[in-house]
């Protein structure tokens, strides 16, 4: 089972020049607090970000790379199949995608959840989430009272797929 975990701006907007929009230690803490312990999925860039391009503490790190790059302290996958082949026997856990916003667009169609913390502010996004208020399959179950943390207005929401499609594709069976 796979979940996506993402900070959004009121435009739904996740980042730009490969960095987060907002410092919010809330939502960051929330992160740590929900991931640790975990499976985390991302692109190449979203490492990259990473203090000194470090995977993530305490937490299975893959990351999803085309061109099959080894990331020290991290297991590297070329494609969504080998993805789905890595996870889908279940033997990794909870697994989290955790960006970038192409890592977001491909894997959200296998997420059954999406943990979406939501920032009252506009980021001057350059990428963003796909919107899951308007989603037909998505609908937004839990949503926590607002928080303020460092200058920042937020609220935790958790969506629910509907329609989540199976990581072993019916080929393979």
């Amino acid at each position: 089972m796979m979940k996506a975990i993402v900070a959004v701006d009121e435009k739904w907007g996740i980042g730009k020049n490969n960095g987060l929009l907002f410092s919010i230690p809330e939502d960051m803490k929330f992160f740590r607090r929900t991931t640790t312990g975990k499976t985390v999925v991302m692109g190449k860039n979203t490492l990259k970000s990473f203090p000194g391009g470090k995977p993530l503490p305490n937490r299975v790190n893959i990351v999803l790379d085309p061109e099959s790059e080894l990331h020290p302290g991290c297991e590297t996958v070329k494609s969504m199949d080998e993805l789905f082949d890595k996870i889908s026997d279940g033997s990794y856990g909870e697994v989290f995608v955790i960006g970038g916003a192409m890592t977001y667009r491909s894997l959200l169609p296998y997420c059954s959840e999406a943990l979406v913390t939501k920032v009252e502010a506009d980021g001057d996004a350059a990428v963003f989430f796909d919107n899951l208020d308007e989603k037909e399959n998505w609908t937004c179950v839990e949503e926590s009272g607002t928080v303020e943390t460092n200058g920042y207005k937020i609220k935790f929401n958790r969506y629910v797929n509907s329609m989540t499609l199976p990581l072993v594709s019916e080929r393979k069976k």
